[in-house]
C-alpha cells in the first residue's frame, strides 16, 4: 500500500459503445474494493441506472453551478450532454495513498492529463470497428442521429489512441478486467 500522500490515478477511456462501462462494472462486480470515482451528468438514466451508483444525475442547472463553483476535476460534452468528475471524493481519496478509476471521455482525459500529468491513461479499444458498429447500434437505447454522432466522435477518439500510456484490447470482458486490475493493483506497490 503506497504511503499517505502518494497517489495513483488510472484514466480508462475509449469511444462509445467500447465496453467501458460493462468492464468497469464486472471489475467492480469482482472486486468491490476497488474504488471508481462517480460522475455526474445531464444525461437522462438509462433503464437500470440509479442516481448515484452509475452517475449522479443533475440538470443542466447544477451542472454549471458545479462547473462555476470548481466542483469538478474534469468536465466535457458529449453526444449532447455534459459529464464532470466531482473533484473532492477524488482528491480525498488520492490524499490517502489509495488508487482511484475514472472512467471519463477524450475530453476529460486530457484535461486530467494537462492538470494530474503522473495519472496513468489507459485507452480501451474494440477488436474492429464493425465490432464497435454492433455494439453501439445493439444497445438499443438510442436514436439512429445519437447513434450516428457517437460513430463520429468514435472514429476521432479512436484516433487519439497514441495519446494514452496503455491501450487494452477489449476481447473479452474478463480479459480486460484482469489486465486492468493488473494496473491498478501495480499502483499499491
Amino acid at each position: 500500500m503506497p504511503n499517505p500522500g502518494e497517489q495513483r490515478l488510472i484514466v480508462l477511456s475509449g469511444p462509445s459503445g467500447v465496453g467501458k462501462s460493462t468492464v468497469v462494472a464486472e471489475l467492480r462486480r469482482a472486486h468491490p474494493d476497488v474504488w471508481l470515482s462517480v460522475s455526474a451528468t445531464t444525461r437522462r438514466p438509462r433503464p437500470g441506472e440509479a442516481d448515484g451508483v452509475q452517475y449522479r444525475f443533475v440538470d443542466d442547472a447544477e451542472f454549471d453551478r458545479l462547473v462555476a463553483d470548481g466542483e469538478l476535476l474534469e468536465w466535457a460534452q458529449f453526444a449532447g450532454n455534459r459529464y464532470g468528475t466531482p473533484r473532492r471524493p477524488v482528491e480525498e481519496r488520492l490524499a490517502a495513498g489509495l488508487p482511484v478509476l475514472l472512467e471519463i471521455e477524450l475530453q476529460g482525459a486530457r484535461q486530467i492529463r494537462e492538470t494530474m500529468p503522473e495519472a496513468l491513461h489507459v485507452f480501451l479499444a474494440p477488436p474492429s470497428w464493425e465490432e464497435l458498429v454492433r455494439r453501439l447500434t445493439g444497445r438499443g437505447t438510442e436514436s439512429e442521429e445519437v447513434i450516428r454522432r457517437r460513430l463520429e466522435v468514435a472514429k476521432v477518439e479512436l484516433a487519439a489512441e497514441k495519446e494514452f500510456d496503455t491501450t487494452l484490447v477489449n476481447t473479452s470482458v474478463r480479459d480486460v478486467c484482469g489486465e486492468l486490475l493488473a494496473l491498478i493493483t501495480a499502483s499499491e506497490v
